[in-house]
C-alpha cells in the first residue's frame, strides 16, 4: 500500500531568499516574512489537505514550517536528512553575480540547466534519486484513502517531482520552482500504471497576490 495522496511544500521565507543568496544546505532560520508566510500557508494547507504523516527536510527552515502546519491537525513532525536542499558546496551563502564572477564558466553551465563540475555541488539526479526514495519511504507506511505531506526545498522538489512522474532530472526541466510555502499535490495511479505518480497541482498557495506575499503582511491593504 502507499499514500492515495502525496503534497510537497517549500520552506517559508528567510534572509538568504530575501537577499536572493543561494541556500543549499545551509540552516538558517526563517526570517519575520517567513514566520507570517508559515502560518498563513499552513492554514491555507489545512484546509484543503488533512496529512496523516507530516514529513520534513532536517533543515530548520523546512522544520518550522512544518510544525506550522501540523498545528492545525495535532500531529508530530518527523524529520528526514533525506529531504534536505541540494546541496551547493562553496557556492552556498553567495549570490548569483559573486557565483559568476569566482566561477564563470561552471555558473554558466549551471544556469543553462548542465551539471557544473564544482566542488561540493551535488548532481541533479543524486538528489532526484534521494528525494524520491524519502518521499515513498514514508509514503508506504499510509494507505490508500491517506496523505502524505513532505516539507522540503525548491530544488530539491523539483527534482523529486521529476523523478517521481518518471521523468529524467538532468535532461528534462519542464517545472517551474515553488514559491515559498507553496505546494505541488500528487496523486497515486492505479497499481501498475506508468508513471507510479501523476501531477494533481503545482505552485499552489495561500493566494495572496505574489508580491504581497514575498513582501509580506505590512502590504496588505
Amino acid at each position: 500500500m502507499t499514500a492515495g495522496t502525496v503534497v510537497l511544500l517549500r520552506h517559508a521565507r528567510t534572509a538568504y531568499n530575501a537577499g536572493l543568496r543561494l541556500q543549499g544546505q545551509i540552516d538558517i532560520p526563517l526570517d519575520e516574512v517567513g514566520r507570517w508566510q508559515a502560518e498563513q500557508g499552513a492554514t491555507a494547507l489545512a484546509a484543503s489537505h488533512k496529512a496523516s504523516l507530516v514529513v520534513a527536510s532536517d533543515l530548520q527552515r523546512a522544520r518550522d514550517t512544518a510544525a506550522a502546519y501540523a498545528r492545525h491537525l495535532s500531529l508530530d513532525v518527523v524529520t528526514d536528512a533525506g529531504l534536505r536542499e541540494r546541496s551547493f558546496g562553496g557556492w552556498e551563502g553567495l549570490t548569483d553575480a559573486e557565483i559568476a564572477e569566482r566561477w564563470p564558466e561552471e555558473h554558466a553551465v549551471w544556469r543553462s540547466g548542465g551539471e557544473p563540475a564544482a566542488a561540493g555541488v551535488e548532481s541533479k539526479g543524486v538528489v532526484a534519486r534521494r528525494m524520491a526514495e524519502a518521499v515513498l519511504r514514508h509514503a508506504d507506511t499510509l494507505s490508500q484513502g491517506e496523505t502524505l505531506v513532505v516539507v522540503s526545498h525548491g530544488s530539491a522538489i523539483t527534482q523529486g517531482i521529476t523523478r517521481l512522474l518518471g521523468l529524467d532530472p538532468v535532461a528534462w526541466r519542464g517545472l517551474h520552482g515553488l514559491h515559498n510555502v507553496h505546494w505541488s499535490h500528487l496523486h497515486a495511479s492505479a497499481p501498475g500504471a506508468t508513471p507510479a505518480w501523476r501531477l494533481v497541482a503545482h505552485n499552489v498557495g495561500a493566494g495572496y497576490p505574489l508580491d504581497t506575499w514575498q513582501s509580506g503582511p505590512e502590504s496588505r491593504p
